[in-house]
């Protein structure tokens, strides 16, 4: 029987906190920066939280269900 893969995108964007929430980097702070606050680039530095409607789905990309 051959091993099931885990999915290559999922393991690079998704890590899995000690408690075993899933957190991921928040988007929007590549470019256009200069129209952007401060506060909000500060607040867009913080990983996000995988909401529990989409947990069940990105545990299944990183083999953890």
């Amino acid at each position: 029987m051959p091993k099931v893969k885990t999915n290559s995108s999922a393991k690079k964007r998704f890590k899995v906190t000690g408690t075993g929430k899933i957190t991921h980097q928040k988007s929007f702070k590549r470019h256009i920066l200069t129209k952007k606050s401060n506060r909000r680039k500060r607040a867009l530095n913080k990983d996000g939280v995988v909401h529990k409607s989409n947990v069940d789905f990105v545990k299944r990309l990183l083999r953890l269900k």
